[in-house]
């Protein structure tokens, strides 16, 4: 009978199985176990960063990351770079956007390449949604994945729940409104993904022509009012919007999207009095979030969400490598 209670998303197995999941690429595949595993998993590494003292850890010490990102993304790219770096690993960055694509190579010609290097980790940033995955089944070393397409973006969504976490004292029972251009926001899919899971009212706001098709599957709430989406939020969380994704007309002008739905204090007002304020990044200023607002010296968290992006994918890259250095004897 009790086999078919929830596990509580802090009561995760011990060793091995309370993650057993060889790649990271997204959190549908994911229990609320596990995403608890990787933020605890996390929190030592942030204290450590703090210290300095993660900067001499050599958990990775002899292993080699590849960054292959066929798209450009500075902050995650770098992210992930400053991340292996301070387990002690090799890193490589591929600038695929420039690679052998541009040539003609075909996605499982990369893929049967980059597993020749013999990699013992590959981060993947792709346009293409489920490229990460198709990569993942051609290599014999851990994927993850750092945002493909439309699909999903797992380690914003865990640095998220991370931010929250922190600065709410838990991630669970919370009113979060993810506000802006849905339609197009592999971080809001990852984000709804993981926010429902562990137990929180999320709702999305955005104009009726920036949402996904049938979004209420997603066990969300949907408004298309900005006001009355964030009125009561634990937390508001504003999307950029994306143009470069964008081939029609979405919106009637920047300034109207602005007027509309962009985070003014005014408008913030409406969320609870100590309400916090997150964007993935980059911001566009002055049209989905105010200057004032996206600095606000206690409740925007937008640098510290930075921070935790880095003590998060410090947990992914070990946690997912750890296979194969206790088979290698490592450690």
């Amino acid at each position: 009978m009790n086999s078919h209670i929830p596990r509580p998303a802090s009561d995760y197995p011990p060793g091995g199985d309370a993650f057993p999941h060889r790649h990271l690429i997204g959190i549908a595949q994911l229990t609320p176990w596990e995403i608890s595993y990787i933020l605890d998993a996390a929190e030592q590494w942030v204290e450590m960063n703090r210290s300095g003292a993660a900067k001499h850890d050599d958990a990775l010490a002899g292993l080699t990351i590849i960054n292959a990102f066929f798209e450009n993304s500075t902050r995650t790219l770098l992210s992930f770079e400053i991340a292996g770096k301070r387990l002690g690993a090799d890193v490589v960055n591929m600038n695929a956007a420039q690679s052998s694509l541009k040539k003609g190579e075909t996605l499982i010609d990369t893929a049967m390449t980059l597993n020749a290097m013999r990699a013992d980790a590959i981060v993947i940033r792709h346009a293409s949604s489920g490229a990460v995955q198709l990569i993942a089944d051609k290599v014999d070393c851990p994927v993850l994945n750092a945002g493909d397409g439309r699909h999903e973006h797992p380690t914003q969504a865990l640095l998220d729940a991370l931010t929250i976490r922190r600065n709410k004292g838990r991630v669970e029972g919370l009113t979060i409104a993810i506000c802006g251009d849905v339609l197009h926001s592999r971080v809001a899919r990852s984000n709804i993904l993981a926010l429902t899971l562990l137990g929180n009212e999320v709702r999305v706001v955005a104009p009726a022509t920036l949402l996904p098709p049938a979004i209420e599957r997603m066990h969300v709430q949907v408004f298309t009012d900005m006001d009355e989406g964030i009125k009561g939020a634990d937390v508001v969380m504003m999307l950029r919007l994306q143009n470069e994704r964008m081939d029609g007309a979405y919106l009637p002008s920047a300034r109207e999207y602005h007027e509309l739905y962009g985070l003014t204090p005014k408008r913030l007002e409406l969320a609870k009095e100590d309400a916090i304020i997150m964007h993935p990044g980059p911001m566009n200023r002055g049209v989905e979030i105010d200057s004032i607002v996206a600095d606000h010296p206690t409740r925007s968290v937008v640098t510290q969400q930075v921070e935790m992006g880095v003590a998060v994918r410090m947990a992914c890259l070990d946690i997912l490598t750890r296979r194969k250095r206790k088979v290698s004897g490592w450690n």
